[in-house]
């Protein structure tokens, strides 16, 4: 995670700020990853005091036990008027064990209009040494009268190839490739899917598909599949597998002759399409395999 984070403008902003000594009194930190949006601020709260990982201060902060350093809300809750109330009181005081603190809100997103509008004052004329960061997963919930006395740094979804190189750093999968894939550059979306073991049924499900060349075969490989759960992840793994046939040449769908490849992943953009609309999943999968089908046949005949 902190890899991610630390290659990232946002962080690379942030980070000459503290070295230039011109951090800014407020910051909003946008990260749609809900899963890792505390965990992001801890990171950037240790760039703020520039507490290398190991380090006494480090270790404080990630079990916020550091007296300068103070996150909100509690693990499960959204903020409340009392933890505002905190905030605003405790702000009006000097750091305690160095020249500057830090309050971090998480969810600051979910904060109601009322609550965000008395923070103002507070935001824009904190104390001496005191600062704050926000962490929000979307901005448009956010008034604009915070953002406006805020510096917003956004990080951006990440590339399918930095996800894939996070889950593996944590230990080699088979399913990272596909979790990677099927994670819309969230990373906590692929490590809910790399460790939630259902990927594994969608994964097997999508290869047998793929692998159907015989006409004979189609019928009952949709009626397998036609009440499959995970509809749209089926849909999506596939067309990886057929790109994966057709880039790399691997994998069951490369029984399919090149052509019929291409004319797969442009089908499946048709069936994600008819997905919307709640289209009968088994007569949709059975459509697919069987033009699929017919259309190599066709390239090899010719």
């Amino acid at each position: 995670m902190k890899q991610l984070l630390t290659n990232t403008t946002a962080y690379k902003i942030f980070e000459s700020d503290k070295e230039s000594g011109r951090l800014s009194h407020a910051y909003l930190l946008r990260f749609s990853d809900v899963k890792n949006l505390k965990a992001a601020l801890k990171i950037f709260a240790c760039e703020f005091f520039g507490a290398k990982e190991g380090t006494a201060i480090y270790n404080r902060i990630q079990k916020e036990s550091f007296a300068d350093f103070a996150l909100y809300p509690e693990d499960g809750k959204k903020l409340t008027a009392d933890a505002v109330a905190e905030i605003i009181e405790n702000s009006s005081l000097r750091p305690v064990e160095g020249d500057k603190k830090l309050f971090v809100i998480c969810g600051f997103e979910q904060a109601s209009a009322l609550l965000q509008n008395k923070f103002l004052k507070t935001l824009e004329e904190p104390l001496e040494g005191v600062h704050f960061l926000l962490g929000a997963a979307s901005l448009a919930p956010v008034l604009d009268t915070v953002r406006s006395r805020v510096k917003i740094l956004e990080i951006p979804p990440f590339s399918e190839a930095e996800i894939f190189n996070a889950l593996e750093r944590r230990g080699h999968r088979e399913i990272n490739v596909a979790a990677a894939r099927a994670a819309n550059g969230i990373l906590g979306a692929a490590e809910d899917i790399a460790e939630g073991g259902f990927y594994g049924k969608v994964e097997a499900a999508a290869r047998e598909i793929c692998a159907v060349t015989s006409v004979g075969e189609i019928g009952e490989v949709a009626a397998k599949y036609g009440d499959f759960k995970e509809k749209q992840e089926l849909l999506d793994c596939m067309r990886g597998i057929y790109f994966d046939a057709l880039t790399k040449g691997e994998g069951a769908a490369a029984v399919h002759p090149k052509a019929a490849l291409i004319y797969a992943i442009e089908s499946l953009n048709e069936a994600n399409e008819q997905l919307k609309f709640n289209a009968y999943f088994h007569g949709l999968l059975y459509n697919f395999m069987l033009s699929v089908s017919k259309y190599g046949r066709v390239i090899k005949s010719s």
